[in-house]
């Protein structure tokens, strides 16, 4: 994941555009690419492999930049929700169905 950062880190400085990586703007900009992430799928479940990893790859390039904006590992994070979720789906109520938490 370092070399990951680090390798977005230089593009971005050699663009000078890190000047347009506001949080805000990330957090858009996520949501921006979610949306066309989604739009492979939107008609059917037939999708194009190579546009989907393209989109995919937006979406967490955005995201891993945005959680070093924020001073953030990611690795931290997604283990500490990961606890949160575990709590509120156990698997003695949670297995094999898609209810929500506040449901089961």
């Amino acid at each position: 994941m370092d070399d990951l950062v680090k390798a977005l880190r230089e593009f971005n400085d050699e663009r000078d555009w890190d000047q347009f990586h506001s949080p805000e703007n990330l957090a858009k900009s996520i949501s921006i690419e979610s949306g066309e992430l989604l739009e492979c799928f939107q008609w059917n479940n037939s999708f194009n492999r190579a546009e989907v990893c393209e989109e995919l790859a937006d979406v967490l390039t955005y995201c891993i930049m945005l959680a070093d904006k924020l001073d953030v590992s990611i690795e931290e994070i997604v283990l500490d929700k990961l606890e949160k979720t575990k709590k509120k789906y156990p698997v003695d109520k949670a297995k094999g169905v898609s209810t929500k938490y506040d449901k089961l």
